[in-house]
């Protein structure tokens, strides 16, 4: 059995290692271009199965059997946008750490607007002893956007700290404790209407591609707050600057943004009522996910089926 790796922007030889000594059986091997006119390295080409983030299509091209393509990551849309071979599975991460990351993430987020944090720290540095009037936390109602494994764990997390939680996802589910709503149209405007705090935790599809807009964001209730950590895509920026500006939104902290890492000269930076963070709300953890993919590869040789495979149709 072959494996092959194939990321840019990451350190190879602790997945390399790590992979060797989950599957000691495997060969496990680093994909690297070659130059023209040589082609694509030979090396890997009869690989059974490929873990990749971010691979370009010469990698794909290079690959013609394999059995699964692994993806280290929960979004598979910079995947989705290559030439795939029909009917090869695409298999996404379930959690391998990152829910409890992104709950702790957007718990944060929530919790540092709700709490009137940032206007503490302002009157810090104006060395000004002042409190502010809390608020009523039934006033602050969370909708999340997408219910996935991540999706999930976020609202699970949000409801510990008693707001009222929403949420909103193309098909019908129910959650304990969690108001739903599903659909668009009808759907979706009822989710808005009901939140002041918006999540998005959505795939990237051309469904779901500009989706915070000026329309869905004049929604909220309000005085609302964007929290964005699925794709920068999603969100119109325009918009939100906007919206920001006539003093319907209150704020937004972002994480995620169409051009990474933000450009120097971009206004979220200086923004006053936006917080950026780095694409870091969920990362990665290596072992964790190593430890899966391993499960699943195994569990294919076996002929058994595993969670996570994506439905191409769909995009998730």
């Amino acid at each position: 059995m072959n494996i092959v790796f194939c990321c840019t922007d990451t350190r190879p030889e602790p997945w390399l290692e790590g992979l060797q000594a989950a599957l000691p059986e495997a060969q496990v091997t680093l994909w690297r271009p070659v130059p023209e006119p040589l082609g694509v390295a030979t090396e890997a080409a009869s690989a059974d199965y490929a873990v990749v983030w971010a691979p370009p299509q010469a990698f794909i091209d290079s690959q013609p059997r394999l059995k699964a393509l692994f993806n280290i990551g929960a979004g598979v849309d910079a995947l989705l946008r290559l030439r795939l071979p029909p009917g090869l599975p695409v298999v996404r991460l379930d959690d391998a750490g990152m829910a409890v990351q992104m709950a702790e993430y957007v718990c944060h987020a929530v919790i540092r607007h709700f709490r009137e944090l940032d206007p503490y720290r302002q009157a810090q540095a104006r060395h000004e002893w002042a409190f502010r009037k809390p608020q009523r936390r039934e006033d602050f109602a969370v909708g999340v956007m997408g219910l996935g494994v991540l999706g999930t764990r976020v609202a699970q997390a949000l409801r510990a700290f008693e707001f009222p939680v929403h949420g909103w996802s193309r098909s019908p589910k129910a959650l304990e404790g969690v108001r739903t709503f599903h659909g668009e149209g009808d759907g979706l405007r009822r989710f808005l209407a009901a939140s002041r705090v918006l999540v998005n935790l959505l795939p990237l599809t051309p469904q779901t591609r500009d989706i915070l807009n000026r329309d869905t964001l004049s929604r909220l209730q309000p005085g609302g707050y964007l929290i964005n950590v699925a794709r920068g895509a999603h969100l119109v920026e325009e918009d939100l600057l906007a919206l920001l500006d006539s003093g319907h939104l209150a704020g937004a902290t972002l994480d995620v943004f169409r051009t990474e890492p933000l450009p120097p000269e971009h206004p979220f930076w200086a923004h006053p009522r936006i917080t950026v963070t780095p694409h870091t709300a969920a990362r990665t953890l290596r072992d964790e996910s190593i430890a899966q993919i391993a499960r699943k590869i195994r569990a294919l040789e076996q002929g058994q089926p595993i969670a996570g495979v994506v439905d191409r149709a769909r995009g998730y």
